[in-house]
């Protein structure tokens, strides 16, 4: 297995607190722990002209949980995705990135995706046998040639259980669907060590016409840029061209999938893409045309909200984490300095323990690389999310007389920021999101294949 359903453990005693870390992963048919009910949708708008579903055929073996997803176009869509920069790309990663790009993000009629197994250093036979997933999808939409995106995710280096997936994509074409259950669907049989489905869908207006987006995303464990154990699909039914699509994706990645860190790890099988198939009609969506800018605020603010769910489902996160660093020269700047921040283990297990050590924020924003960090100009605060006054650690390099208990008190906040501001009059920001490292997250991927 992936891994067990659930852990409970009794791990040491952490400041006099004896922590029982329990994980109900998605891959097993447990529910969702209550307090992540909040961020699973129990009804939605989807696009016009996509069938979707998802189903078990085995690759998982609790002989329930959905482990095979597809979605498929009515039209010919354009597409666009953005792929891991790992060395290792898995063979789903190659073939989809190929077939993007000869038919230069035209034409596209569907996705199919796996989970379970990742077909990530598998050689030649791994290949062909991301390349005979999208063929058996070709073939039940009537495309001759290849026309769909590939995605797999789960356990490095071993193969596809082939046979149960040829075998089950013709099972999953006949059951099909567009409502609210199909879509879901979907979303759960791409999870792995998820606790939640990660689904969201909602309307927008270009000019005078209504359109809808839907998309769904997992990930839980080797987060980080760019990309990592993470796959995002988003769907529209707005008339976009695909040069237009794909610098709208690119944009919106580098500010969402590409601005969380979970753990640091950058996986072999990152893939998030997006289809836009017209079926809502108007006028299409060209660089720089009509629409455009709309349309790039849109997705972009979409792909932040899914990228924030990961987080959110961080393996053993107690905390979502903003990191704004304000004030830098470059919008490069900004993110290179947060990304130090987030990936930091030390500002990480800080903030598992509640400990407002504010050196090690500054720290990290000292060994980013970042030239334009001036000691004597750097300020960082945290800000409370319970409406509260922002509490100054670093004023202009100059320390701050904390107060430790409003500090242990913002710690203790599920939701918190932490704003550094490099005070160099440049003016360019950017925001990061991660989670703390916890006593669970050693756990978790200490038992991952056993």
């Amino acid at each position: 297995m992936l891994a067990p359903k659930s852990i409970i453990r009794v791990l040491p005693a952490f400041r006099g607190v004896t922590i029982v870390p329990i994980r109900t992963y998605a891959i097993g048919p447990a529910t969702v722990p209550a307090a992540k009910l909040k961020y699973v949708p129990t009804s939605g708008e989807y696009p016009q002209g996509y069938k979707v579903g998802g189903i078990h055929c085995g690759i998982k073996k609790d002989g329930k949980s959905l482990d095979l997803a597809l979605v498929t176009s009515d039209l010919p869509a354009s597409a666009a995705a953005v792929f891991t920069k790992n060395v290792f790309k898995a063979a789903p990663v190659l073939v989809s990135r190929d077939m993007l790009t000869k038919r230069g993000g035209k034409g596209i009629r569907g996705l199919v995706a796996n989970s379970g197994c990742a077909n990530a250093v598998t050689g030649k036979g791994g290949l062909e046998d991301a390349e005979g997933m999208g063929k058996v999808v070709d073939q039940l939409v009537g495309e001759k040639e290849a026309s769909t995106v590939v995605m797999s995710t789960g356990v490095i280096g071993q193969r596809l259980p082939i046979a149960k997936i040829y075998e089950g994509i013709p099972k999953l074409h006949d059951l099909l669907g567009s409502n609210h259950d199909a879509w879901m669907s979907v979303a759960k049989a791409i999870c792995t060590t998820d606790t939640f489905p990660k689904l969201i869908s909602r309307q927008f207006k270009v000019g005078e016409t209504t359109y809808k987006i839907a998309g769904m995303a997992k990930g839980a464990g080797m987060i980080h840029p760019n990309m990592a154990t993470l796959l995002g699909f988003i769907a529209t039914d707005a008339p976009v061209e695909p040069e237009a699509l794909k610098k709208i994706m690119t944009y919106a990645v580098e500010r969402s999938f590409n601005a969380i860190s979970v753990d640091g790890d950058m996986s072999t099988n990152d893939t998030v893409a997006i289809l836009a198939n017209g079926a809502a009609g108007g006028e299409t969506i060209r660089v720089g045309g009509k629409g455009f800018e709309e349309l790039k605020a849109v997705v972009t603010a979409f792909a932040e909200d899914l990228a924030k769910l990961v987080v959110r489902d961080g393996e053993g996160a107690t905390k979502f984490v903003t990191i704004s660093v304000k004030d830098a020269k470059t919008f490069e700047d900004a993110k290179q300095v947060a990304s130090t921040i987030a990936r930091s283990p030390l500002v990480k297990t800080a903030l598992y323990g509640r400990d407002a050590n504010w050196g090690r924020i500054l720290c990290a924003t000292g060994y980013s690389g970042v030239e334009s960090v001036v000691p004597e100009k750097t300020n960082v605060s945290f800000i409370p999310t319970d409406g509260g006054k922002e509490l100054k650690l670093l004023v202009n390099g100059e320390p701050e007389n904390v107060d430790e208990t409003r500090a242990s008190e913002i710690l203790a906040m599920g939701d918190l920021e932490i704003s550094v501001s490099l005070g160099t009059g440049g003016g360019q920001e950017a925001v990061y999101y991660t989670c703390d490292f916890s006593h669970e997250y050693v756990t978790i991927n200490g038992d991952y294949r056993t």
